[in-house]
């Protein structure tokens, strides 16, 4: 009988008390190599042959929250600053609504304010209009990007 399923893979009762002995025979472990533990016990590969670490840390994860196992404790922590980020102020703008043709508000003209003077405002308008709200930008525009919004 399965007991739960995680990733397509069926997780039975016997499943459970053999993660519980490598937890109970390796009690120092960190949850990582627990899991590496676990996937070789297993022979739980990618097609390409590497072990499914990540996939098994979400499993044992569901398990330890469902109360089926106990993990030992986090042993590290990665630094994330941007985990901890503060969101943008807000910019008191003018709102009053443009209602003309496009054709009337030409040229328009696009810059890149990343790390220039426009920034807080771009992010704060980013943040308070956007449907996602303000993120980071994790990636550079290409110069190819950039020609291309740049052109008339």
């Amino acid at each position: 009988m399965t007991e739960f399923r995680y990733r397509g893979r069926e997780i039975h009762q016997e499943d459970i008390l053999s993660i519980r002995k490598l937890i109970e025979h390796y009690p120092k472990e960190s949850r990582r190599k627990l899991s590496v533990r676990v996937c070789e016990a297993w022979q739980w590969r990618q097609t390409n042959g590497a072990l499914r670490d990540m996939v098994c840390r979400g499993m044992l994860l569901m398990l330890e929250r469902s109360g089926q196992i106990a993990l030992p404790p986090v042993s590290y922590a990665r630094h994330n600053p941007l985990a901890q980020r503060v969101r943008p102020e807000p910019v008191l703008i003018d709102k009053t609504p443009i209602e003309d043709r496009l054709r009337a508000l030409q040229p328009l003209e696009f810059e890149q304010v990343r790390r220039g003077a426009q920034e807080p405002l771009f992010n704060s308008l980013m943040e308070e209009h956007h449907y996602l709200g303000y993120e980071q930008p994790v990636a550079r525009v290409s110069g190819d990007l950039r020609s291309a919004l740049t052109q008339t």
